[in-house]
């Protein structure tokens, strides 16, 4: 039997397959992979993931079924788990001191995540959400997160976050997410210094590199003493964390050991090449009619993208008060990064968050064709034309991730899989040899 390392892949809420692009572009190999959008007949994502990949180890069905279900035996062995999964309410509905151990409420995602992880006990983790995630809900903040953190902490996990902007590392596009890395105590242990970890040698840090603090905090051997203390018990942390505070503890930055977490602000240390809109739109040849706009509604499109303070009435109480937001570029500006794509962004009705520019070829208003879409967070051009409809593709978009993002952090875990699974598979030989 090989004592080679293997470096395979479960993918969770797969979408149409911006995870999976990104990490076997740096050496991984996508083993399993699910994808099952609920109360939605046609599987538009499931469908466009397959059509790519192929069938075989893909699973369109309801993710809690599966793990808890029958079909669980049919999920290979893995070295690393990933998923891009909603935010969500998080709250553990009973105390792990009961017979069925913690449970989320029902068809939340998370939890799926964390049966999971108890299935499969991949030594390798890779997680994306909201920089929501950070400081949700508005009334415990920051205790979603820390659920999380507490979770991976009792299943074993150390872990390390970041709050990136692809626009930061030069992509062509302002993406804001956060991406959570976990390994396993007993395949790398955790020697991490949390601010070493954090800045210079983890692998946040070497895939999207950070200005180093001030002064010789990188160089002390002790750990400073950690920012927060997780309750042991993911129970005790849903009812107690954040009570009463206005401002979520965590950091677009951080480091979990065994429950105590030190968490940092960081800023991105990036001097490469840099993408804007205007270099993806200039690749496009043609745009079909339906995407300019037409004269006669520049005024409300105007009106939507422009800033406002005007007097409105709520339908319930009766009480008048003054509704305000500022304004946004009209047309989106060529020269810098895009700004985020969102779900909404297809279809022809005006909206104040879709994107609108002056084709540089013609002069005339438009809207972003789904291609551009695409290419801005890094797929190929035409990935999502399978058969949906603009308004799908747009929506597709706006529920995908940056792919050059996703497989710059690959490299780096491929990186730390190699030298922990090299030294697990020696430890093996050499206990097999003592054991003879």
């Amino acid at each position: 039997m090989s004592s080679e390392p293997q470096f395979r892949v479960a993918e969770l809420f797969a979408g149409v397959g911006g995870f999976r692009l990104g990490l076997e572009k740096s050496g991984w190999e996508v083993v399993w992979s699910n994808q099952w959008e609920p109360s939605t007949k046609t599987q538009h994502a499931s469908d466009c993931y397959a059509r790519h990949f192929g069938d075989e180890g893909h699973v369109c069905d309801d993710i809690a079924e599966v793990v808890k279900g029958s079909q669980n035996s049919e999920i290979p062995n893995i070295e690393l788990l990933v998923g891009g999964f909603p935010c969500q309410d998080y709250s553990v509905a009973k105390p792990l001191s009961m017979a069925t151990g913690i449970q989320g409420k029902k068809g939340v995602l998370w939890w799926s995540i964390y049966d999971m992880l108890e299935l499969k006990r991949p030594p390798f983790v890779l997680l994306e959400n909201v920089d929501r995630l950070l400081k949700s809900p508005a009334t415990q903040r920051g205790r979603d997160f820390a659920i999380i953190l507490s979770c991976l902490a009792q299943l074993g996990y150390v872990a390390e976050w970041r709050v990136v902007n692809a626009a930061d590392y030069g992509f062509p596009q302002r993406r804001r997410r956060v991406f959570l890395y976990a390994h396993k105590l007993d395949y790398c242990g955790f020697q991490w210094h949390p601010i070493r970890r954090l800045y210079r040698d983890g692998v946040m840090a070497k895939a999207l590199p950070v200005k180093a603090p001030s002064g010789k905090r990188l160089e002390t051997l002790s750990a400073p003493e950690a920012d927060i203390q997780l309750d042991a018990n993911p129970y005790v942390v849903s009812e107690t964390f954040g009570t009463g505070l206005r401002v979520s503890p965590f950091e677009n930055a951080g480091v979990m050991i065994e429950g105590s977490v030190w968490t940092e602000r960081v800023e991105p240390s990036y001097r490469g090449k840099r993408h804007t809109l205007g270099q993806v739109v200039a690749k496009t040849d043609h745009v079909p009619e339906s995407f300019y706009i037409a004269p006669e509604r520049v005024e409300t499109w105007e009106y939507l993208k422009g800033p406002k303070r005007e007097p409105r009435t709520d339908k319930v109480t009766g009480h008048q008060y003054y509704y305000s937001e500022g304004g946004m570029s009209f047309p989106d500006s060529l020269d810098l990064p895009s700004r985020t794509i969102l779900t909404g962004e297809g279809g022809t009705s005006a909206s104040r968050f879709k994107h609108v520019i002056l084709d540089p070829k013609n002069g005339r208003l438009r809207r972003l064709v789904p291609e551009e879409l695409e290419e801005l967070n890094g797929f190929p051009r035409g990935w999502t034309d399978t058969g949906m409809s603009d308004g799908k593709r747009a929506f597709m978009m706006g529920n995908a991730l940056v792919v050059g993002v996703v497989e710059r952090i690959g490299k780096r875990i491929m990186d730390e899989a190699k030298e922990c699974l090299d030294e697990k598979a020696k430890q093996r030989a050499k206990q097999v040899g003592t054991d003879t």
